[in-house]
C-alpha cells in the first residue's frame, strides 16, 4: 500500500530541501541517520505545534525523498523521527483472514517493540494468517469478545511506553500511523483519530456522531468535536492506560470521559479515512442498528457515571435554559 501526500505544501519543500541537505556527505547512510537529521530538523523547522502531526507524513517523506537522493543511498519508508519510548500495537480481529495480512504488512514497515494481534471468535482462517507472520504474538479466544473488550486484553498485554489500536479490516498506511506513535511519544497521552474533516454538517450527522460530540461538550472539550475513542486508529502512552484503567478501555467513551476527567493531554492529531472503508456489516447498516445502539448505549453509560461525581447538571452548574441553548449552539 503506497502512500501519496494529498497535495505539495510549503512544509513539504522545506522538508524536501532540509533532507537534500543533511544527505549530503553522508558515507554510509542508513534509515538511522536520515531518522536523526529528521528529527533535529523538525526541532528547528518552525512548524506549529498545533499543525506537526497533521503534515507528518508528507514531511517526513519529502525529507527522506531528499535525503536518498542527496546521499546516494537507499532509506525505507516511512522515516519516523526517533522514538524515545518502545510502541506496541494492538490489532483486534475477527473474520478478517482477508484483510489481516494488508494490516500487519504495514504494520511491519514500523519500529515496533511488539505486534499484539487478539484473534476472537473467527469461523474463518483469520488465525493462520495472522500466524504467517514471523515477530507477531497471537491471544487466541474462541469466543468472541468484540473489538472494544479485545483491545483492553491486548493492552493489558504489551508492555511498550506507547500503544497503538487498529482493527484488523483496516488496513491504513504506515505513513498515517506513524504521526499517532510520535504525538504519543512527545507526550500527548491520547492521540484520535480527527474523524472531523470526513463527516457531513450537522444537520446530516447521525446519532452516534451527535453522542459523541455532546459528551465531549458536556466535559467541557468542545474543541474535539465528535472525536473519540470509539474511533482507530488511536494511540495512548503507558501512563493514559494505567490512569484509566485497562477495563475502562471496553467501554471507549467511559474511557474518554475518565481520560478528560484526569486532565491527560488529548488531540485529534491526524485523519485516517476509516468512514468510508469500514467493512459493512449486517450489526453496522441501517438505522437504529446494532452496533449504534451499542455505541449510544455506552455513551449513555459514560454520562451516568459521570453525573454521579457532577451532578445531573454535569459541569454547567444552575444556568438557565436560555443560556443553556445559546452555549450548544455556541452563540
Amino acid at each position: 500500500m503506497a502512500y501519496r501526500s494529498s497535495r505539495s505544501s510549503r512544509w513539504e519543500r522545506l522538508a524536501l530541501r532540509a533532507g537534500s541537505v543533511s544527505g549530503r556527505g553522508q558515507g554510509v547512510a542508513s534509515r538511522r541517520e536520515a531518522s536523526l537529521a529528521l528529527g533535529q530538523w523538525l526541532a528547528s523547522s518552525g512548524i506549529p505545534p498545533q499543525q506537526l502531526y497533521l503534515v507528518l507524513p508528507g514531511v517526513a517523506e519529502a525529507f527522506r525523498r531528499g535525503f536518498a537522493k542527496s546521499s546516494r543511498q537507499s532509506v525505507p519508508a516511512p522515516l519516523l523521527p526517533p522514538l524515545a519510548g518502545r510502541a506496541s500495537v494492538i490489532v483486534s480481529a475477527c473474520n478478517e483472514a482477508g484483510s489481516i495480512p494488508m494490516v500487519l504488512r504495514e504494520l511491519k514497515r514500523l519500529p515496533f517493540h511488539e505486534i499484539i494481534v487478539v484473534e476472537n471468535g473467527s469461523h474463518d482462517h483469520t488465525f493462520a494468517a495472522t500466524r504467517a507472520f514471523e515477530g507477531v504474538t497471537v491471544i487466541h479466544t474462541p469466543e468472541r469478545l468484540g473489538h472494544d473488550v479485545a483491545r483492553a486484553v491486548g493492552a493489558k498485554m504489551s508492555t511498550g511506553d506507547i500503544v497503538l489500536f487498529m482493527d484488523g479490516d483496516m488496513p491504513v498506511p504506515a505513513e498515517k500511523l506513524s504521526s499517532f506513535l510520535v504525538a504519543a511519544d512527545r507526550g500527548v497521552d491520547v492521540a484520535l483519530n480527527d474523524i472531523m474533516p470526513l463527516l457531513p454538517s450537522f444537520g446530516r450527522q447521525d446519532e452516534v456522531t451527535r453522542c459523541k460530540a455532546f459528551l465531549n461538550r458536556m466535559l467541557g472539550r468542545d474543541e474535539l468535536e465528535a472525536n473519540s475513542l470509539t474511533a482507530v486508529p488511536h494511540a495512548m502512552t503507558r501512563q493514559a492506560l494505567d490512569s484509566i484503567g485497562y477495563e475502562n478501555l471496553s467501554v471507549p467513551p467511559m474511557a474518554q470521559t475518565l481520560a478528560i476527567r484526569r486532565g491527560l493531554r488529548i488531540e485529534a492529531v491526524h485523519t485516517v479515512d476509516v468512514l468510508s472503508v469500514n467493512r459493512k456489516r449486517r450489526t453496522n447498516r441501517g438505522k437504529d442498528n446494532p452496533v449504534a445502539k451499542l455505541i449510544i448505549g455506552d455513551h449513555i453509560e459514560a454520562l451516568g457515571e459521570m453525573m454521579k461525581d457532577l451532578g445531573p447538571r454535569l459541569q454547567w452548574g444552575q444556568v438557565s435554559r436560555t443560556e443553556l441553548a445559546l452555549r450548544r449552539n455556541s452563540l
